[in-house]
């Protein structure tokens, strides 16, 4: 049993936060009043709330700690700022009460880390004008509904610009009380706000988005990668990168800054290939390590701030074509499933028509195998008689069991025939010949036309041998000429009548099936949708006969389409190419 509790005091975690409540629970439940079991669970869940905030105030104050590289009049300017960051994805992530853990961290890293000599009015005051502005830059960007998981490039763009926006408003600020200061010369708080604003942004948007997708746990790009080659990739881009970076690092110990952009082609190539997740683990990781070389090489702020300003520039370059990248995939991974989604229905739809139609076939099959049988018994016993006479006549007996056996063969081809029918499964491409073809289909479907008082015939000009699945033929004829039916029978046609037709043409070689009718025709409005999917003009139709079809002649090569839709003189036709490959 879980229970939702809500804390209105609670500013720096999620309003709602879930308990696992068993037996403690039960029993306040039961007897507490409702003041007391909300102290017990305001208390059971207030350790909870410690430890997150000690974590995150820990994490800020790590990262501050090895950040801080450059300190100006008791204010930390180094151009790199991670915890805020990591604290600003948390902003986002738990509400703009959780302001309070940025305030408080900012705080203590005045006291712990900078070793400011500003009095407390002056230390609070520098924490509320940072943590102000992004607390708001934050609740803004839950108005503006941002998609936390930065699945889009505007939620990307809303980060980006809010961000430059807040860090902007701290960095006037922090030098707005800096001015307050006699000893400190304008020239230099101008240069100081400018390698805030740096640190700042490169901070946010390097860290946030990595924390809010390591907050979700999404991934997605990585885990749809082959398992085999998803760790050669990793290890090739790493490589690539730690190149790049003695690239960097050895034009820089030549005075030379130019050879940066050489970073550019393992950021991207991560991006493109791993999507938004790639370019953010790898903007991470290139961040930290140009940090690294940066201080072990003694660079001063100057440098820094220069070799920041292009990471900036590097990092939103990464981060777009990221998530434009992971836009794409998941584009395609909705594509994917939609095509499979659509296969499954149309092969479900194709097993439920074929087994709808048995109903209607029942009564046919018994009649087609009653007279084969009927005839077969009459025969035997005719010959039972013949052989019993004196003299027995074995002539004609004989004659009257080779016929018996025909007739007993003819009923066995016409169960054949239904088994394969409703068998379902991978088609199968043989050797199939028109009059056959379409002799076996109508046997399927003449006594269920027939009962609607609709005249059924079929020819084929000559008997043309072709590669194709007879099966799924059957079912694209045996749609149209039910089809056809239904539409007569409803129209209450006195002298219904469906004729299946094929014909060999050339230019290119191929087979021309028709199917036509002298039925009401097809409305204007519906033929230009007919063949997609869940477009029907029946009342209880389903919209999937026709787009089977379709389906199924595509497959062979052919097309379907209506060649004729007016009352009277309605027309199916559809073609399958004859350069089909034979199948066995």
């Amino acid at each position: 049993m879980g229970v939702r509790v809500h804390f209105p005091s609670a500013g720096i975690f999620p309003p709602e936060t879930s308990l696992d409540t068993s037996v403690r629970h039960r029993i306040v439940d039961a007897f507490a009043p409702p003041a007391g079991r909300f102290r017990f669970a305001l208390a059971a869940a207030l350790p909870l709330r410690l430890v997150q905030f000690a974590a995150a105030l820990g994490l800020y104050l790590s990262f501050e700690w090895l950040s801080f590289l450059h300190e100006f009049e008791g204010v930390p300017v180094t151009p790199w700022n991670p915890g805020l960051g990591v604290i600003f994805a948390l902003l986002i992530l738990w509400g703009p009460r959780s302001g309070l853990l940025l305030f408080a961290g900012v705080v203590l890293a005045e006291w712990l880390v900078v070793d400011t000599r500003f009095g407390w009015g002056m230390v609070l005051a520098v924490a509320a004008t940072i943590a102000l502005p992004y607390t708001l830059a934050a609740a803004a960007m839950r108005t503006l509904d941002m998609d936390r998981r930065l699945q889009r490039l505007r939620d990307v763009v809303i980060l980006l610009l809010g961000g430059t926006a807040a860090a902007v408003v701290v960095s006037l600020g922090l030098a707005g009380l800096l001015v307050l200061d006699p000893q400190i010369e304008r020239i230099e708080i101008g240069g100081a706000a400018l390698q805030l604003v740096v640190g700042d942004l490169i901070g946010l948007s390097v860290m946030t988005p990595l924390v809010l997708r390591l907050a979700h746990a999404r991934f997605a790009e990585l885990r749809e990668l082959p398992g085999s080659g998803v760790l050669p990739e990793i290890l090739a881009h790493l490589a690539a990168l730690g190149i790049a970076l003695w690239i960097v690092a050895r034009a820089f110990l030549g005075g030379e800054f130019h050879y940066f952009h050489v970073l550019f082609i393992p950021i991207v190539a991560a991006a493109v290939r791993f999507g938004f997740d790639g370019a953010c683990t790898a903007l991470a990781l290139t961040q930290f390590a140009l940090v690294g070389l940066l201080h072990l090489y003694g660079a001063d702020i100057g440098v820094f701030t220069e070799f920041q300003t292009l990471m900036l520039v590097l990092t939103a370059t990464g981060l777009i074509v990221g998530v434009e990248v992971s836009e794409r995939m998941r584009a395609d991974r909705l594509v994917k499933a939609a095509e499979k989604t659509l296969q499954d229905m149309r092969a479900n739809a194709a097993q439920a028509a074929r087994f709808t139609l048995v109903s209607g076939m029942a009564s046919a099959l018994a009649h087609e195998i009653n007279q084969p049988m009927t005839a077969a018994r009459a025969l035997m016993r005719s010959a039972q008689v013949l052989l019993e006479a004196e003299p027995p006549d074995l002539p004609r007996a004989g004659s009257n069991l080779g016929t018996a056996i025909v007739q007993i063969d003819h009923a066995g081809g016409v169960l054949r025939r239904m088994r394969d029918f409703l068998r379902r499964g991978r088609p199968h491409f043989s050797t199939v010949g028109t009059r056959e073809l379409i002799a076996d289909t109508l046997l399927l479907c003449r006594h269920d036309v027939q009962a609607r008082h609709v005249h059924l015939e079929g020819m084929s000009e000559d008997d043309t041998h072709f590669a194709a699945d007879k099966v799924q033929l059957q079912q694209v004829i045996l749609n149209l000429v039910h089809n056809a039916a239904e539409a007569i029978s409803g129209a209450h046609i006195a002298s219904g009548r469906v004729r299946v037709s094929a014909h060999r043409l050339s230019e290119p070689e191929r087979i021309e099936f028709r199917v036509a009718d002298n039925g009401p025709g097809i409305a204007q409005d519906y033929e230009e949708r007919m063949f997609e999917p869940l477009n029907t003009s029946k009342h209880e139709g389903l919209g999937l006969g026709l787009p089977i079809c379709a389906a199924i002649v595509e497959a062979h090569g052919g097309r379907i389409w209506l060649h004729n839709g007016t009352p009277g003189s309605t027309e199916f036709r559809f073609t399958i190419p004859l350069d089909q490959p034979q199948g066995p």
